[in-house]
């Protein structure tokens, strides 16, 4: 029993990690790039929230969880702004 919870913790810091690492690298991206895409900027930004907020079930920290709720709903609404632009420049 406590190697299970041992070993689904590791997993779940892990996506953690990796979700923490996406928002790292969108905020770089956004940074150093002379153009940015708002779709690789965005869509980068709701990934790693959305593997955050699996991370964050496990291991349940609540304002961690609001705050990526909000990162993922900012990132949601720049991705359907980033489509309407380019629906309309088409």
């Amino acid at each position: 029993m406590q190697t299970d919870i041992i070993l689904m913790a590791d997993w779940a810091m892990l996506v953690g990690f990796i979700g923490t690492g996406c928002i790292i690298a969108a905020y770089a991206y956004l940074t150093f790039a002379d153009a940015p895409s708002p779709f690789v900027l965005h869509g980068t930004n709701l990934l790693g929230a959305a593997l955050l907020t699996v991370s964050l079930m496990v291991h349940t920290n609540w304002p961690s969880l609001v705050l990526e709720g909000f990162w993922a709903a900012i990132a949601l609404w720049g991705l359907a702004k980033a489509w309407r632009a380019r629906r309309k420049a088409a």
